[in-house]
């Protein structure tokens, strides 16, 4: 049987498998109180990708298989396993569906956003900056900025993915959740920590809620998403500007031991691939 057919069905089989199975696992609770929101992210960003881990190990077991095997395989797939497949396949179709339509220009335009994957730019509503003072329009400026300088579009893009391969867990979706607000708090203080007064930026997110109103329209845009995220945003611009509580050794650990699975999983797939492949119950070999 063709090599390549067979990795891709494998590919379907386990890591899809693996990466919906982890889509169940708990949330991780929320972030302490006196905890700053750029540690809160970090440790939210992580949560995201961490129960990924597993899928992307059996991947990497599978390409050190695919690597050594010959084109034609004596791993056959059973009759039976297109049924098995069918549902990740297309679990698999609505993420890339999701995705693309996620690419293509909003109908609504953002009253405040920053756009575009790999040439980040800000894109504020004429009215916005209208209702806005000067202070205000610097503070929503400042934020926008520091979402461009993250390339935070192209990580919510991959984040969205990532939760819609485990839909239709809600658990995977409260990670995703946790993390966009998280960001949305970190990138506050990051605006703070650059000169901006909390008032003013405080001001610039109800001007947008308001205008918000008058369009009638859901205040979706990046600068402003949902009333309890509002609550907890203003809160904290009005509060003393939180000093970073993270520890960064612990996302360099986190980094490195996945590489080492990672690695680790390879070479189990170059020397004993085969012993993987033929203990699936979707192969006869």
């Amino acid at each position: 049987m063709n090599r390549d057919l067979v990795l891709a069905t494998l590919i379907l089989a386990l890591c899809g498998s693996a990466i919906w199975l982890a889509g169940w696992l708990p949330a991780r609770p929320g972030g302490r109180v006196e905890e700053s929101g750029r540690a809160a992210e970090r440790r939210s960003w992580l949560a995201l990708w961490l129960p990924l881990v597993p899928a992307a190990a059996a991947l990497a077991a599978l390409a050190g298989w695919a690597l050594q095997e010959p084109h034609l395989t004596d791993e056959i797939l059973r009759p039976l396993t297109p049924l098995f497949v069918a549902p990740i396949a297309a679990l698999w179709l609505r993420a890339a569906w999701r995705a693309g339509r996620a690419l293509a220009r909003p109908r609504v335009p953002p009253l405040a956003a920053t756009l575009g994957l790999l040439r980040p730019r800000i894109a504020i509503d004429e009215r916005l900056s209208r209702d806005l003072d000067a202070t205000a329009r610097q503070a929503v400026l400042a934020h926008e900025r520091a979402h461009c300088r993250h390339r935070d579009p192209l990580r919510i893009w991959l984040a969205q993915i990532a939760s819609d391969l485990q839909w239709p867990s809600p658990r995977a979706a409260a990670r995703f959740e946790r993390w966009r607000q998280t960001l949305e708090l970190a990138r506050d203080e990051e605006a703070r920590q650059a000169g901006v007064d909390g008032e003013d930026l405080a001001a610039a997110l109800l001007g947008a809620v308001r205008l918000a109103q008058r369009r009638a329209v859901s205040p979706a845009a990046t600068l402003v998403d949902g009333e309890q995220a509002l609550v907890l945003r203003v809160g904290r611009l009005l509060a003393p500007l939180r000093a970073p509580t993270a520890q960064p050794w612990r996302a360099c650990l986190a980094l490195a031991g996945s590489l080492a699975l990672l690695a680790a999983a390879t070479i189990f797939g170059l020397g004993h691939g085969d012993l993987l492949v033929r203990a699936l119950p979707i192969v006869v070999g």
